[in-house]
């Protein structure tokens, strides 16, 4: 009998030797003599997900080891799990290359001390450095923590010293993380979307309701036509890319790819396009007016389903490149009064649904994209008019209800001064063509760290708090007020309305954080809470540690001095500080920031005073716990061995600090106490909590017996909850994380599940882990179906009508209301509909429109020369100094990733470092030419803020662009490498970026840049 090599180790271990199996007429399809074979045969096999790219994929992972008590596994082999939905046992060139990094030369094994003015690191014990830590953090605290405002106000704020969290440890570690940070009073709190995907979370949650992908990875087998922009996702999501190609194969979907590069996705594509980088809204823009010229929008989706025949404010316009509202001096649309509808008598938004009133939005829409003519279009972008004409020939097609396009984008898109409104340009696309709550549709934001969702989820943001909840502003001096602004009343009669339940989600995360000290009389525990005065982003943050105002900075699994924007200004500030405190399982370039490297990182470091901690952490292989794929699946792992030498997990770190801060603040008294001692630390044993105890914390409890509107007991007092419609605001219940209730329940660990079954062929694999919310795949699902229930497409029906609800293939977002009822699909919307006009929920205008680069390589905006950049964006005033123009640097930068390498992450493996070996950049053969620069030839790329030297790579894969009447090139930059790696050194490639960001997320614009070029000797 032939069985596969896995399944012959489960009858192995069941306690059959394998000898004996093989008597019996079992036998694996290898030999059993092969060396691997009896390697993984004695080998304990470990669940987990892949730590890179946020596809999730499955892993088994084999570790040697005895059990003994003195014996420690060892990691010895990865490979794909067969059983994994999406993954299907395939791992990229990184994910097959995880050994290297779990075993990496480069770990880091023991605490160590950099100390003022130092060339070196040196040895310290766990003792000495937690107790150290802890003193300068209570110290700082102490001079500087504001328990009350000038007004009176409790604010429980501390504003000199920041920390940035970890987009790659699991969620119950971000939780620990918020938890610790906020009872602290730490305002300057952030993790890696703030320089990846933060625009996601306005644009798509303006849109649609909620700031996530829409879809799955497995849904993208369904699409009829597939857009990639502003994403390579062959190159960064290889194993997701798998249902790119699985659509072409069963369905014969299209690929289009329009990217600055003709890259790996673009390879395999059915169409190419080459675009500048920064004016995709041009494009879009443009494709709305072909789709609405031609009547080519699904007519009753967009009638019913979005706000397109709401009438808008008389008074809302745009002009010249502003949108009504701009405040000239402080650069922000202050009174966004106009961006409103229109209401009757009754205060309900006045609509014409035969969308022929000058005011409703899609006329609106029509007068804004207007100007977007084909030739424009080609003037800005560089497409030429006939391939824009072909891509908005086949979106047009998906205008029938039996068809869908799904577009998937990522950095490309979020990484500029308008972020968020390239998203909200597709965005609308989608709602126009009746693609969102479809199986094969959506807006497919491809997240870049394994748990950046599952990080931005937890709120590791300055203004945020779990389950985007928003943190309370110092004019919130109560929970009253608080809750007052935060929860949105109904628009119109009917709607769902769901963030309308505000305080019962508020109130069971205050019942979580503060546990028996959140009671009624003292508003649940309100007042515990840090109140924000300004937006704490990285810009502003570094700014003030430039200046000396920040005195401590904690660091846990981010890589600043590599991801920042204007590298050089980075080391800067962080040589004004006191004390640093760098957590990660590796060396980085930033806790090595005071090194120097000669041109690469040229400092002194007898004039860097900051003391510097560097604490070894454990890596993902090392640790129970959950992540979030971009899916929002949440997926339970386990540890498979022990972490190198005294290496420990974060939660252990921050609950050892936190333990002798405040053993210090008993016994010398100090600021901030009660805040701080406040927060739960209700585990089993507080200095090392659990994951399953994190997660049951996050899911959420009933504090006391349940009982629904008939009186029925739905869940006893210590029960966890199964569901976010049980939470309360009479603080009957807690719950951390509210959007993740239901994922550890009664019934067991719902993240854990491992059904893979797909009964409808669709891909919903509801067996499989547990996705927020409620376990639904596809995102806005009721809208799949028109008003009556009848599917638009019968081949992709997700709900139905059962006389009781909507649930069928996937759970339905939606509530209970029957067909035809006025109830519409956007739950999370106050108005129940997709936002094309977005009203006020952004901040830079309620409709897109192209602005181009800080750093323009025109000079000018060929729609309104007077305005020529996104007069919203976030720009600090001294940054102003550090843009180029294209006199001096005439080229554009942009930069990306490569397959085999994570960020500068992988420069400490040497699997990755052989695959990769050396920084370089990529130009075109007419450039070249120009230059007088051959194929590896060494070049040396400049910005106003620094320069770079790698190896120039001669390609057809750029090209030349004329762009209103002048010929642009582009220079593409790989991310990768730095000065602190296992094998070469290079140069960081965001020496080059400029400092300025999307006005909504201030992510920076590392994509569009202006740089020179020269060939140079070599290094």
């Amino acid at each position: 009998m032939q069985v596969s090599r896995r399944k012959f180790f489960k009858i192995c271990a069941g306690g059959m030797a394998g000898t004996s199996a093989a008597m019996l007429g079992f036998t694996p399809s290898t030999a059993l003599a092969a060396p691997r074979s009896y390697k993984l045969l004695r080998a304990k096999e470990t669940r987990n997900n892949c730590t890179y790219c946020a596809v999730g994929c499955g892993m088994l992972m084999y570790s040697l080891g005895d059990g003994a008590k003195n014996a420690q596994y060892k990691l010895i082999h990865i490979e794909g799990d067969p059983d994994h939905p999406v993954s299907r046992g395939s791992l990229c060139p990184k994910g097959a290359g995880a050994l290297d990094f779990v075993n990496s030369p480069n770990r880091l094994k023991y605490p160590e001390y950099r100390a003022p003015g130092s060339n070196k690191w040196v040895r310290i014990s766990w003792e000495e450095a937690i107790s150290r830590i802890a003193r300068l953090l209570k110290d700082d605290r102490d001079a500087n923590f504001v328990e009350y405002n000038e007004k009176g106000t409790r604010v429980n704020r501390w504003l000199t010293t920041g920390m940035l969290a970890s987009s790659a440890t699991s969620n119950e570690t971000c939780m620990i993380s918020h938890k610790w940070a906020r009872s602290l009073g730490i305002m300057a709190l952030n993790n890696q979307a703030a320089t990846c995907h933060g625009p996601t979370v306005p644009a798509l949650a303006s849109a649609f309701g909620r700031g996530a992908m829409t879809n799955h990875w497995v849904d993208i087998k369904n699409a009829n036509l597939i857009i990639v922009m502003g994403a390579n996702t062959a190159e960064a999501h290889p194993v997701g890319f798998k249902w790119v190609i699985e659509a072409k194969k069963t369905n014969k979907a299209k690929l289009f790819v329009i990217d600055p590069r003709f890259n790996r996705t673009a390879s395999v594509s059915d169409f190419y396009s080459p675009i500048r980088p920064g004016t995709d809204i041009a494009f879009l823009l443009g494709v709305i007016r072909y789709l609405l010229r031609n009547d080519k929008i699904q007519h009753e989706y967009v009638k019913h389903y979005t706000n397109a025949s709401f009438l808008i404010n008389k008074g809302f316009k745009f002009e010249d490149g502003f949108f009504s509202g701009f405040d000239e001096v402080s650069g922000q649309y202050t009174d966004k009064s106009t961006w409103s509808y229109q209401t009757d008598e009754n205060g309900q938004p006045k609509r014409d649904l035969t969308l022929q009133h000058p005011r409703c939005v899609i006329n609106l829409l029509r007068q804004h994209v207007e100007r977007y003519t084909p030739e424009m279009v080609s003037n800005i972008t560089g497409v030429t008019e006939k391939a824009f004409q072909t891509v908005c020939e086949a979106l047009a097609e998906t205008s029938a209800p039996n068809k869908t396009a799904t577009f998937l984008y990522a950095l490309g898109w979020t990484q500029h001064s308008v972020g968020t409104q390239n998203i909200r340009s597709m965005a609308m696309i989608q709602l126009l063509l009746g693609n969102i709550g479809m199986a094969g549709g959506g807006v497919n934001a491809l997240r870049g760290h394994s748990n950046v969702q599952g990080a931005t989820d937890m709120g590791l943001s300055p203004m945020a708090l779990p389950a985007y909840l928003s943190l309370p502003h110092e004019n919130d001096t109560t929970l009253e007020k608080y809750l007052a602004r935060t929860t949105p009343k109904d628009v119109m009669a009917g709607q769902v309305n769901y963030w309308k339940n505000t305080p019962k989600f508020m109130v069971s995360l205050l019942k979580s954080f503060y546990g028996d000290k959140a009671t009624e009389e003292n508003e649940f525990g309100y007042q515990y809470l840090p109140k924000w005065d300004i937006f704490y982003d990285p810009f502003r943050f570094m700014d003030m540690m430039s200046h000396g105002k920040i005195n401590g900075f904690i660091c846990q699994g981010y890589n600043p001095v590599s991801s920042y924007p204007d590298k050089n200004r980075v080391v800067h500030a962080l040589s004004q500080l006191k004390f640093f405190v760098v957590l990660d399982p590796t060396e980085t370039a930033t806790s090595n920031f005071w090194q120097n490297h000669g041109e690469m990182n040229d400092v002194d470091p007898s004039t860097i005073q900051t003391e510097v901690f560097r604490l070894p952490t454990v890596c993902f292989a090392e640790e129970d716990g959950s992540i979030a794929n971009s899916g929002r699946w949440l997926q339970w792992h386990y540890k498979a061995t022990e972490p190198p030498h005294e290496a420990k997990p974060d939660v252990d770190i921050f609950s050892e600090i936190r333990h002798h801060m405040l053993e210090l603040y008993h016994k010398e008294g100090g600021r901030g106490l009660e805040s701080f001692e406040a927060m739960t630390w209700n585990y089993a044993n507080p200095l090392e909590p659990k994951a399953h105890e994190i997660a049951k914390e996050s899911n959420g409890y009933a504090l006391q017996d349940l009982y629904d509107a008939s009186g029925k007991l739905i869940a006893k007092e210590g029960e966890l909850l199964s569901s976010f419609s049980h939470l309360r605001d009479d603080g009957s219940t807690a719950a951390g994380c509210w959007i993740y209730t239901g994922q550890w329940t009664e019934k067991g660990n719902m993240m854990d599940r491992r059904d893979n079954s797909d009964p409808s062929g669709l891909g919903n694999t509801l067996g499989w882990s547990f996705a927020w919310p409620a376990n639904r795949r596809v995102l806005y699902n009721r809208a799949s179906a028109d008003l009556s229930g009848k599917p638009w497409d019968p081949k992709r029906q997700l709900v139905k009508w059962n006389g009781k609800n909507w649930n069928y293939i996937d759970i339905a977002d939606y509530g209970n209301a029957p067909p035809n009822s006025p109830t519409m699909p956007f739950i999370m919307q106050d108005d129940g509909v997709g936002g094309i006009f977005a009203l006020k929920r952004i901040g830079d205008g309620p409709l897109p429109e192209h602005y181009e680069p800080i750093e323009s390589p025109i000079g000018t905006n060929p729609l309104h020369p007077n305005v020529v950049s996104n007069p919203a964006a976030r720009i600090l005033e001294n940054d102003r100094e550090t843009f180029g123009s294209a006199v001096e640097y005439p080229y554009v930068g942009t930069t990306y990733s490569l397959t085999e390498h994570f960020h500068a992450w992988t420069a400490q493996n040497l699997l990755n470092m052989i695959t990769q070996p050396q920084g370089f950049v990529e130009i075109s053969e007419e450039l070249a030419q120009e230059k007088g620069i051959a194929k590896g030839d060494m070049v040396k790329v400049s910005s106003k803020r620094g320069y770079i030297k790698a190896v120039a790579v001669v390609t057809k894969r750029v090209k030349p662009l004329m762009i209103h009447g002048k010929r642009v090139h582009t220079i593409g930059i790989p991310i990768h490498w730095g000065f602190s790696s296992v094998a070469g050194k290079s140069f960081i490639a965001n020496t080059l970026t400029p400092r300025v960001g999307d006005a909504n997320s201030q992510t920076p614009e590392y994509k569009t840049f202006l740089v020179n070029l020269e060939r140079v000797d070599v290094l």
